[in-house]
This record gives C-alpha cells, structure tokens and sequence, in this order.
C-alpha cells in the first residue's frame, strides 16, 4: 500500500530517531536498536516512549548478570 509506505519513511523511533519497521501481528512499529514496539491505537501509532513494549517480547526478560568483585 504506497500511503503506508509514505507514513513508513516519515515516522521514526521518538526515542533514538532511527528507522521503524512494519509489524502486522500484533499491529504497530517496531525500532530494532531500541528493541522497542510503538502499537498501533484506533489506527494511528502510539509513538510515546512511555507506552512503549520490549520488542521483541522476549528479548528483554533475562538481564545478564554482572559480576562485581
């Protein structure tokens, strides 16, 4: 769909201003170096960093531990 793909390159991360990728399931917009989804609302993005998920969910469950001596 070319109106979508125009709304594609005019949004970006609000949190470190790089590209989005289109996500059909669940609906929204995902920025993989912040590993953050902005989910779609009565369809127009969310794009508050607040209301913001871990994206991919699983990706942020488990902290590496750091080891202090």
């Amino acid at each position: 769909m070319p109106e979508e793909q125009s709304l594609l390159e005019l949004l970006a991360c609000p949190k470190c201003h790089g590209k989005l990728a289109r996500i059909g399931s669940p609906d929204g917009f995902a920025c993989e170096r912040c590993a953050l989804f902005f989910a779609m609302d009565d369809g127009l993005p969310n794009m508050l960093i607040e209301d913001a998920t871990p994206w991919p969910a699983s990706s942020k469950t488990s902290k590496p531990s750091g080891g202090h001596a």
